[in-house]
C-alpha cells in the first residue's frame, strides 16, 4: 500500500505540514517519490506517523520521540530504557502542572481582590504592571 501525503496525514492524524517538518528534521525517513516528485508512504511509514502522533498527544518533546522511535524499532531494546524516558517525562509534566496550579492560585487571588465594577483601580493590572516577583533568595537578602 502506497498513499499520498494527504492520505498519510488523514490515516495518521498528523498534518501534511508536520509530516514534511518531521522529515526535514530526520524524525521520520524521507519517503519514496514518484517520477513527478510526489511523496508516497507505505504502511510502515503511516504506522510510524501514528506512533509520533500518539507520543505528541502525550506531550513528549520531539527529541524524546526520536529516542522512543529508536527504541521501538530496536527489537533488542531494554524496556527499562523506555520506562526511564516515560518517568523523566512524567517528572517534567508534574513540574508543569505545579507551575500551572501556582498561576491559577495567583489569578484566583487577584480576581477575588478585584472589585469588577466601574472603578478604575484594578489589583490584577497593578500586579501585572509590577513585573515578576523577586526570587525568594533576593527577597530575603533585601529584608536582612
Amino acid at each position: 500500500m502506497n498513499v499520498s501525503i494527504g492520505e498519510a496525514a488523514q490515516a495518521s492524524g498528523v498534518s501534511a505540514k508536520m509530516i514534511r517538518y518531521y522529515e526535514s528534521i530526520g524524525l521520520i525517513a524521507a519517503p519514496a517519490r514518484s517520477a513527478a516528485g510526489y511523496r508516497f508512504y507505505d504502511e510502515r511509514a503511516v504506522q510510524t506517523l501514528r506512533f509520533v502522533r500518539r507520543a505528541r498527544d502525550l506531550g513528549f518533546p520531539v527529541e524524546d520521540i526520536g529516542k522512543l522511535l529508536g527504541l521501538w524499532r530496536d527489537g533488542a531494546r531494554s524496556s527499562a530504557d523506555v520506562k526511564h524516558l516515560a518517568e523523566h517525562h512524567i517528572s517534567a509534566l508534574e513540574e508543569k502542572i505545579a507551575a500551572l496550579q501556582s498561576m491559577q492560585r495567583t489569578l484566583q487571588r487577584l480576581a477575588r481582590t478585584c472589585h469588577g465594577d466601574e472603578r478604575p483601580d484594578c489589583p490584577i493590572l497593578d500586579d501585572l504592571s509590577a513585573g515578576p516577583p523577586a526570587p525568594a533568595a533576593s527577597r530575603r537578602s533585601r529584608v536582612s
